[in-house]
């Protein structure tokens, strides 16, 4: 499954446009990294865990908008938009939601 944010791909044709699909997650930071993070925001530098936890929120957004697109018999997702905000009474869930238009190339 291809994945791009470009609306095309260069060197090929699309030839079915089957919809727009969309991929979301809600992940929460646990304590523990809520911690380091608090002590990576007084000496400086950049907080490891919630990069990673970034990173696991977006690929989990991005393989289950692929899944939806596979099952309309799509083989690629152009156009792709990612969104990242903070959900939560205290802003302690991030959310990541991805969309884009599955096609065939």
């Amino acid at each position: 499954m291809l994945l791009t944010t470009t609306p095309t791909v260069e060197g090929r044709t699309i030839q079915q446009y089957f919809g727009i699909v969309s991929g979301e997650t809600i992940i929460g930071a646990n304590i523990v990294k809520d911690f380091f993070a608090s002590i990576h925001d007084i000496v400086g530098g950049r907080s490891s865990s919630y990069e990673e936890v970034l990173r696991e929120a977006k690929d989990a957004a991005l393989r289950e908008m692929a899944e939806n697109a596979e099952r309309m018999g799509a083989n690629a997702v152009v156009g792709i938009d990612l969104d990242y905000e903070t959900v939560g009474g205290n802003g302690s869930m991030l959310m990541v939601t991805c969309s884009g238009t599955a096609v065939r190339l």
